[in-house]
């Protein structure tokens, strides 16, 4: 008796590709408000923006949105107009999203080890609907994302390696303590990232 042949996954709609980006940008971009409003910081192109703005005092969404132009040549090439889209779409709503969330929404008291694992956790699954919607928040996700297609390696495991780099630069920059509850937040998103991001698990465009 021969197992059947599953039914071809259907591509997503537009309305629905608009709703995952919605999401996932917002979602993220709250999850960077609580990172920096304990002073924090993280990884991959977003910890770089992060830290250049608490160096120079600059807004993290510009300084975000500037960083992550010249990664869109490498979207182009590897990834195809519509991720490029996409992703230029994500970039363009995390930088809107940021500067607005802070006028809305505003903390007493914020510890910096629960500022971390709630960026964990309300990080890694906006990031998974970027992704599951074949968009990324541009820079080392791109990389990330294209390793994966191209080697096999899955795309948290790329990005943790990245991390490393960042983490070590923050340690120059920034209070030691707060690193390492930064460090735990990473961990945080990168292994959500890489327990759900499978491609021989989850299926879809």
């Amino acid at each position: 008796m021969t197992t059947p042949t599953p039914p071809a996954p259907q591509p997503h709609s537009l309305l629905e590709d608009a709703q995952g980006l919605l999401f996932g940008s917002l979602i993220c971009a709250f999850g960077v408000h609580v990172l920096t409003s304990a002073g924090l910081v993280t990884g991959q192109t977003a910890g770089l923006a992060v830290l250049i703005s608490y160096a120079t005092g600059w807004s993290f969404g510009p300084v975000f949105f500037a960083i992550n132009l010249p990664f869109y040549a490498l979207a182009l090439a590897r990834m195809g107009m519509g991720f490029t889209v996409r992703t230029f779409v994500a970039v363009g709503l995390l930088s809107l999203f940021s500067a607005l969330i802070p006028l809305l929404i505003t903390f007493d008291r914020l510890h910096p080890l629960g500022a971390a694992i709630l960026f964990g956790v309300v990080t890694g699954p906006g990031l998974l609907a970027l992704f599951r919607h074949r968009a990324s928040l541009g820079g080392v996700g791109i990389l990330a994302l294209w390793v994966q297609d191209r080697l096999g390696v899955q795309a948290g495991w790329v990005q943790l390696a990245v991390d490393a780099g960042i983490f070590a630069l923050a340690f120059a920059l920034i209070d030691p303590m707060l690193v390492l509850y930064s460090a735990l937040g990473a961990l945080i998103v990168n292994l959500i990232i890489a327990i759900n991001h499978r491609r021989d698990r989850y299926i879809g465009t």
